[in-house]
C-alpha cells in the first residue's frame, strides 16, 4: 500500500485506528475452542466486526509463532482474509542483518504479503535496508516505545546532550523516506511525541499505548499530527477483548466504532475531512 492510498483510506473510513490482533489462546471465548482453527475463527469475527471502523490491522507475531506450524497457518489465513484496502502490519520486531534480514523480509513481504513490518534498529543500517528494497512496502522502526524498560536505553544522552532515541530518528530517517518508513512512538510518552515530530515532520507514526495502556488519543493527536494525519493509533486488548463471551465480536465492533467516532471528530477539527 502506498502512502497516498493509506491517506485516502483514512479519509474515507474517517479513522486512523489500527486494530491489534494479539490473539491469545487463553483469552479466546470458550465456544470457539472446539472449532478447527480457534485463532482464525476469532480473528475472522473481529475483522468482520471492526473493518468499517479501522484502516489497519496489526497481528503480533509472537501470539502465532508460539503455536508452531498451525500458528503460522492461522496467521496466513488471517492476512488473506483482511480486506485489501486495509493496511497490514507484521508486529515482528525483527532486527538482524545480512541474509537473515533479507529472509525475514521475504517471509513477511512475499510469503505473508504484509504491507509493513516492525524493526528494531539496534544493529544499524544493514538490519533495515533489506526491507526497504521492496516497492510499496514499509519499515516501521522502533523509536520511542511505551514500556517501562524504554527508560533503560532510549533516554540515554551522549556528550552533546542528544538522547539515543533522537539519534535513532535522525540516522534512520536518512535510510528511507516518508513513503516507506514509519516510526513506533508510544502514546504513554505524550510529552516526547512533539519532540519526535520535530525531528521527523512528515513520517507516519504507529502509536501503541492508547486504551488499555492508558495513553491519550487527544494528546497523541495534539503532538503528533501532520497535514495528512500522520498517525496510526493502535488498540489491541481494549477492542478485541471487550468481551470474553459469545458477544465478543459485537462488543469489539462497538468499541472500534466508539474510537472511530472520536477520531472522526479529530479529523474534522484538523480539517482533513469535511464536516458535511
Amino acid at each position: 500500500m502506498t502512502r497516498e492510498k493509506l491517506i485516502q483510506e483514512i479519509k474515507s473510513t474517517k479513522s486512523f485506528l489500527c486494530v491489534g490482533l494479539d490473539t491469545d489462546m487463553d483469552r479466546i471465548p470458550k465456544h470457539l475452542l472446539d472449532t478447527e482453527d480457534p485463532i482464525f475463527e476469532f480473528n475472522k469475527e473481529i475483522i468482520d466486526a471492526t473493518k468499517d471502523y479501522c484502516v489497519a490491522y496489526k497481528p503480533n507475531i509472537a501470539f502465532y509463532e508460539c503455536l508452531g506450524p498451525k500458528g503460522w497457518e492461522s496467521l496466513k489465513k488471517t492476512i488473506d482474509y483482511i480486506p485489501k484496502n486495509k493496511f497490514t502490519i507484521a508486529d515482528a520486531k525483527r532486527g538482524d542483518i545480512g541474509n537473515t534480514s533479507r529472509y525475514y523480509a521475504k517471509t513477511f513481504f512475499e510469503y505473508m504479503d504484509f504491507d509493513a513490518v516492525t524493526i528494531a534498529p539496534y544493529m544499524g543500517e544493514d538490519s533495515i535496508t533489506p526491507f526497504l528494497e521492496y516497492k510499496d512496502k514499509w519499515v516501521i522502526v522502533l523509536a520511542l516505545t511505551s514500556n517501562k524498560g524504554a527508560l533503560d536505553f532510549q533516554f540515554m544522552t551522549d556528550l552533546s546532550g542528544e538522547k539515543l532515541y533522537e539519534r535513532v530518528l535522525k540516522k534512520t530517517s536518512k535510510w528511507g523516506t516518508p513513503e516507506n518508513l514509519m516510526y513506533v512512538v508510544g502514546a504513554t510518552r505524550a510529552e516526547s511525541i512533539q519532540t519526535v515530530r520535530k525531528i521527523v515532520p512528515n513520517h507516519f507514526f504507529l502509536v501503541p499505548g492508547v486504551g488499555a495502556q492508558g495513553g491519550s488519543l487527544a494528546d497523541t493527536s495534539k503532538y503528533g499530527w501532520t497535514e495528512e494525519c500522520g498517525l496510526l493509533v493502535n488498540s489491541s486488548r481494549g477492542i478485541i477483548y471487550a468481551s470474553d463471551g459469545e458477544d465478543f465480536a459485537e462488543k469489539a465492533g462497538e468499541k472500534a466504532k466508539q474510537v472511530q467516532g472520536e477520531m472522526e471528530v479529530i479529523l474534522k477539527e484538523k480539517g482533513l475531512i469535511s464536516n458535511g
